[in-house]
């Protein structure tokens, strides 16, 4: 397995993963997510590929095939009186295809983004994780994350 940058001739592949991802979503918050698509149109991702500060990496197999991908945004602390500045990286979205799950895909992709924000001078590593997707939230526990703050929710 490889790691490298998304390339227009995988867009087909990141959009078949991200159906698959938009699905646990869906199922578990059918109040927010819509069954049967994706968080971009195949437009947008190409345009995505194109954005230096938010790369998108992929892992792929011996014959070059996706098996899952990490969609970056780098990100710098705001200014603030009450914070130390720091840089980031923040995960968007990091999917492996059903097929490979279990071939330790995630987890290379998860420690690749570790070193990129070690080498390119991050702080921390961040994501978000929807409540009902206890997959990933018991993948990023594994993985050593932990809790940075709480966003709460009154649905009216």
């Amino acid at each position: 397995m490889t790691i490298r940058r998304a390339v227009e001739k995988d867009t087909g592949r990141i959009l078949f993963l991200l159906a698959q991802v938009l699905e646990i979503h869906a199922d578990a918050r059918p109040d927010v997510f819509i069954h049967g698509t994706t968080k971009y149109t195949g437009d947008e991702l190409k345009e995505m590929l194109r954005d230096e500060a938010a790369p998108i990496y992929v892992a792929v197999d011996e014959a070059d095939e996706v098996l899952g991908y990490v969609f970056c945004i780098y990100r710098e602390q705001p200014h603030s009186v009450n914070m130390v500045p720091f840089r980031s990286i923040y995960i968007d979205d990091l999917c492996v295809d059903q097929a490979a799950r279990g071939q330790h895909v995630g987890e290379r992709l998860f420690e690749y983004v570790k070193e990129l924000a070690r080498s390119t001078g991050c702080y921390e590593v961040t994501l978000n994780v929807w409540r009902g997707n206890d997959g990933a939230r018991a993948f990023y526990d594994k993985m050593g994350m932990t809790e940075l703050k709480t966003q709460m929710e009154n649905i009216l």
